[in-house]
């Protein structure tokens, strides 16, 4: 028994596949939707629909801009000798907010996993090696997640570049700021001992 209009229906089915976003939260959603002013909705629609439309990758790092070339790319203050590899456009913003790190980005929009059947292929590692093979680079920072995926793609990188005999290095990793020792676990232990630095 349908509960809802088809139109309905669907509109929950769109927002359930949405990662993250159960039946509850779809349901709720799409009745927010079906509230808003019908410009409100349209605005959101076209917002979708703009996005899809006009974003893709950066030619050279591979983030979703609007241009030939992203902002960070173009912007020739930067180290154009660094590159950070991270896994997603998110982790970029990451990078961003901690206006530490000055130098350029690349973006695998994914990271290897044979149980899902992502390999060196689907993911933008072709293109990392491009670059390095063109640009000059000196150091290559991998800052995919400590995780198995993360940790089996900075490895597969990590071996891929070695002929390039650049600086190739992997971020620290540690017990997070207001964390309790209690509470960390032994792998994470074990890799914040290892990058200890004196004070």
């Amino acid at each position: 028994m349908d509960y809802f209009a088809p139109p309905v229906e669907r509109l929950i089915e769109e927002f359930a596949r949405l990662p993250g976003i159960g039946q509850k939260s779809a349901q709720r959603l799409a009745f927010h939707v079906l509230d808003m002013p019908k410009e409100d909705a349209e605005r959101f629609a076209s917002a979708i629909r703009e996005a899809k439309e006009k974003t893709f990758t950066c030619k050279r790092c591979q983030n979703l801009t609007d241009s030939e070339e992203c902002p960070i790319c173009a912007d020739k203050s930067r180290d154009q000798k660094t590159i950070c590899v991270v896994a997603d456009p998110r982790d970029v913003i990451a990078f961003e907010r901690t206006k530490e790190y000055r130098g350029l980005y690349h973006v695998l929009h994914g990271t290897l996993s044979p149980m899902g059947h992502v390999g060196p292929d689907d993911i933008r590692i072709r293109e990392l090696v491009q670059r390095i093979a063109d640009e000059g680079t000196e150091e290559v920072i991998l800052a995919t997640n400590p995780d198995t995926e993360g940790e089996a793609t900075a490895m597969y990188i990590s071996r891929l570049l070695q002929p390039f005999g650049i600086k190739i290095t992997r971020l620290a990793y540690g017990i997070p700021v207001g964390g309790h020792l209690e509470f960390v676990d032994e792998v994470t232990l074990t890799r914040a001992l290892e990058g200890r630095r004196e004070l």
